[in-house]
């Protein structure tokens, strides 16, 4: 090793001890002051540090490692409160949301895991092995192997109308697809069980209204009056009465004016839907309604309200023509559409005691072969701005396409909860 190189090495080792003991406040060694005052002279030359032997300069580094490496640097202790934690800058602050949704999502995986460890290893995680229908004193029970199928909240047993066998049949098909009884308890899986569950309770409390006045033919139950109250607000704001502007050719850029393939705006398909569904409904189901006005039009902000006496129609319709199966079915479909008049229609189509007088008046004046009102065209009716804009910037996945599937899943039971073979509709 040249004494350059050497000299460099030496000048390196006595820099880091010089700020090592400046923080302790000590003198510096008597070796390393020496080797100090050489570096700082950037004389490196031979003349200057004398040539060692190898074993010399061993020891010398070995020497100057002890002395370096030999002493324990304490740490600085301050006086003084600790300092405040750091703070996150806003756009990487933690969400409630993201971890709400972080949980949801670490449940769902949890219980996909237990449910494959449970069918990989044939573990059968339900108490019943099949479902079935029987007729028993006059109605249909569902058996689950061969205990009737009982409510959740009173264990009262679910019994449906011979009228009814298609309904019965869904239930039992609803608890078949199962898979473990903790599935049971949820609501969202088991809709057309809620669905019932929910008439049962509209008809008991007519019945124990009927007894508790049975001088009083006319008295509505308290669970049937709120349910009227709750849906005449619907009326108010039907999503059927909500019009978008008309074209206006003098602006062509505005959006009320954009046209689709067919050269139709959207209040074209508006109006199609309302000619559709309102003058069915004041001619067969509403006789004594003359009229149902949109309640947004034009540039209106606030909704416009419909005449009294058409509010007293069709609360009347509800209180006093309805069953109790019609009423839960109203109700479902009028929270699944947004729209009082879409229930309606389609109650009075499919409903087995109200459309057995309404279906066939209808038949009559169209003939046979009168379009029907299914579950498709209810779900297109409660759609159509939807559908328009979906056509024109496209459909928002896991969005549009679910909420597509779910409408018409629950338009399509309460379809199977108000038919019945006293209806006239033959399907």
């Amino acid at each position: 090793m040249t004494s350059s190189a050497r000299g460099l090495q030496l000048a390196s080792a006595t820099a880091r001890y010089i700020s090592t003991a400046s923080l302790r406040s000590q003198p510096l060694p008597n070796s390393l002051r020496t080797l100090s005052s050489v570096s700082s002279s950037r004389s490196y030359t031979a003349t200057a540090i004398a040539p060692r032997t190898q074993k010399q300069t061993q020891c010398r580094s070995y020497s100057a490692t002890r002395s370096l490496h030999g002493r324990v640097v304490e740490p600085l202790i301050g006086t003084g409160p600790p300092p405040d934690a750091p703070v996150p800058a806003p756009e990487y602050a933690p969400s409630k949301r993201r971890a709400k949704v972080a949980k949801a999502l670490k449940m769902m995986r949890d219980a996909k895991d237990k449910a494959a460890m449970a069918a990989s290893s044939g573990e059968i995680t339900r108490f019943w092995k099949t479902t079935s229908v029987r007729e028993t004193n006059g109605m249909y029970e569902v058996l689950l192997d061969s205990r009737p199928l009982r409510r959740p909240d009173d264990k009262q047993i679910i019994r449906i109308p011979l009228s009814k066998p298609h309904l019965a049949n869904a239930l039992a098909l609803e608890w078949d697809q199962l898979t473990s009884s903790r599935e049971a308890t949820k609501n969202h899986l088991l809709p057309l069980t809620s669905l019932v569950s929910r008439a049962i309770d509209i008809a008991a409390d007519d019945a124990k209204t009927a007894h508790q006045n049975p001088n009083n033919p006319e008295a509505i139950s308290p669970l049937r009056e709120g349910l009227a109250n709750m849906l005449l607000r619907y009326l108010d704001t039907d999503s059927l009465l909500c019009w978008s502007p008309p074209v206006d050719p003098s602006n062509p850029a505005a959006p009320s004016s954009a046209l689709d393939n067919e050269g139709k705006s959207l209040r074209d398909r508006q109006e199609a839907v309302y000619n559709q569904v309102v003058p069915f409904l004041m001619a067969h189901v509403w006789p004594g309604v003359s009229k149902i006005i949109p309640v947004l039009d034009d540039n209106f902000i606030m909704p416009k309200s419909q005449d009294p006496a058409t509010r007293a129609t069709v609360q009347t319709w509800i209180e006093r023509d309805l069953d109790a199966w019609e009423v839960a079915g109203l109700e479902r479909a009028t929270l699944a559409a947004k729209s009082l008049l879409i229930g309606a229609r389609l109650i009075a189509e499919w409903g087995e005691t109200f459309s057995s007088k309404v279906g066939a008046k209808a038949a009559i004046e169209k003939g046979e072969g009168r379009e029907l009102f299914g579950i498709e065209e209810a779900a297109r009716a409660a759609s159509i701005e939807v559908d328009w804009q979906i056509e024109r910037w496209g459909e928002v996945e896991d969005t549009h396409d679910v909420e597509k599937v779910d409408v018409r899943r629950q338009l399509g039971g309460v379809v199977l909860l108000v038919s019945g073979t006293r209806s006239s509709n033959p399907n």
